[in-house]
């Protein structure tokens, strides 16, 4: 068997190569990345990335003389001014030499290395490092879906899209226009041939003459075929986008004090992998981001990631914000609306109560999916013998009241990346994977 890898290489650069650097500095490029999506908006997600890692880890390995053993003979260049033994002077400041610059303090001369990773190769490290299953890295990583619709005719196609009507009234316009004999005619001329050949001597002339008008019909018929390759024709179809459909996605997060670094960055891959499962299902997605410490207010995403404002934790009022939100700029007739939540947990006590009515009968009713999630600190970075699993939270609490097998509402505890996907299983899942779920015990 011969494979032929007819993909076409980068401008200028060698494909194979470019993926043997990849998988041979992987370990940097993926600090690299995981930097560049802690910066990049959640909207740029699946654009590429201009990175820097540093070249003391990408050098490759090489063959080379030793420098202890061996005989070796050296042919350096002479020069006119100095003999053997003779001492060499520094030469003053401003000529021939100079003093140069001023060397690195910490001995460090290199620069980083930069290099662009296309669209594929970002998504690729992105969802690697949130370890999603093959089957979710494809369907993430596909291109807008599109609708074949009916466009016309081709003479050019597969056996499959053949158009046998078409075909056979060209065929026919051809044979009319060029006045191929007819089956029924020479049939009628044999005939009439056959009949004076058995009456030998009745009328020579016209039997002659028959025979003559019989060939050239033949010939001619020979000439112009039945079908011929410009009278075929195949059914034309040309990819349409899908309709589009409307989505807002919500992003809910809490910013209260107890939110660390560490719990921020769960909370924006969250986002960004929600982005990226909506982008495939609606071609026009929204988002809103509010955040709120006792109070709620919507703001950008910048502000929503990075601002220092702090403050005590209810978690009613976000959702009240979404709630007048929705009323007031996404009708749900016209929209499909997703929320996501991420939050330590902690809210007031007293605010339980409002929390769970509002999320039951205001938000799920008008919501396609609701995604919370509970972030906590790194266990890996946490000291050895510390307990990993922390008390049920108050928000936690009062989100298990409302879960249910008919409610568009999930709930998960994230620690580390790599949990993250377990929240959008339910996306992926079709609705007859969902039922026998249920009902496997």
């Amino acid at each position: 068997m011969i494979i032929v890898d007819r993909r076409s290489n980068p401008k200028g650069k060698s494909l194979a190569n470019r993926q043997r650097f990849i998988r041979r500095a992987k370990e940097q490029i993926l600090r690299a990345v995981n930097g560049a999506s802690s910066s990049r908006r959640i909207k740029d997600v699946e654009t590429g990335a201009d990175i820097s890692i540093p070249t003391g880890g990408i050098s490759e390995p090489t063959f080379h003389r030793s420098s202890q053993g061996g005989i070796r003979d050296h042919v350096v260049p002479g020069n006119r001014e100095f003999m053997e033994g003779d001492t060499i002077a520094k030469p003053p400041s401003g000529q021939s030499g100079g003093r140069g610059t001023e060397g690195s303090p910490d001995g460090g001369g290199e620069d980083e290395f930069r290099f662009v990773l296309t669209r594929e190769e970002f998504m690729d490290l992105f969802m690697e490092d949130l370890e999603l299953p093959d089957l979710a890295k494809r369907k993430l990583k596909a291109a807008d879906a599109v609708l074949w619709h009916r466009a016309g005719y081709s003479v050019s196609g597969s056996p499959t899209n053949l158009n046998l009507v078409r075909t056979m009234r060209n065929s026919l316009s051809r044979r009319i226009a060029l006045k191929r004999p007819k089956s029924e005619e020479m049939l009628a001329l044999e005939a009439e041939i056959a009949e004076l050949e058995a009456h030998p001597g009745r009328d020579p002339d016209r039997l002659m003459q028959l025979r003559g008008l019989l060939e050239r019909q033949v010939m001619r018929a020979k000439r112009i075929p039945y079908i011929d390759p410009i009278d075929v024709r195949y059914n034309r179809f040309t990819p349409t986008p899908r309709p589009a459909a409307q989505a807002v996605m919500f992003c809910l997060m809490d910013v209260s004090g107890s939110m660390t670094e560490h719990m921020k960055d769960l909370a924006k891959r969250f986002f960004m992998l929600l982005y990226l499962f909506l982008t495939r299902r609606y071609k026009q997605v929204e988002v809103v981001f509010i955040r709120h410490t006792h109070e709620a207010e919507e703001v950008d995403e910048d502000t929503f990631f990075h601002s220092t404002e702090t403050g005590g934790t209810m978690v009613s009022t976000a959702l009240e914000e979404m709630a007048r939100i929705i009323k007031e700029r996404y009708p749900v007739a016209d929209w499909n609306i997703y929320g996501a939540q991420a939050s330590d947990g902690d809210n007031t006590t007293s605010d339980g109560g409002r929390t769970a009515a509002l999320l039951e009968h205001e938000l799920l009713p008008a919501c396609q999916y609701y995604a919370y999630v509970e972030v906590g600190s790194d266990p890996d970075a946490m000291p050895a013998g510390f307990a990993t699993h922390a008390r049920e939270t108050d928000l936690w609490r009062t989100y298990k009241q409302v879960t249910g097998t008919e409610t568009p509402f999930v709930m998960k505890k994230v620690r580390h990346r790599r949990e993250i996907y377990p929240v959008f299983r339910e996306l992926f899942a079709r609705e007859g994977t969902k039922q026998a779920e249920e009902v496997t015990p």
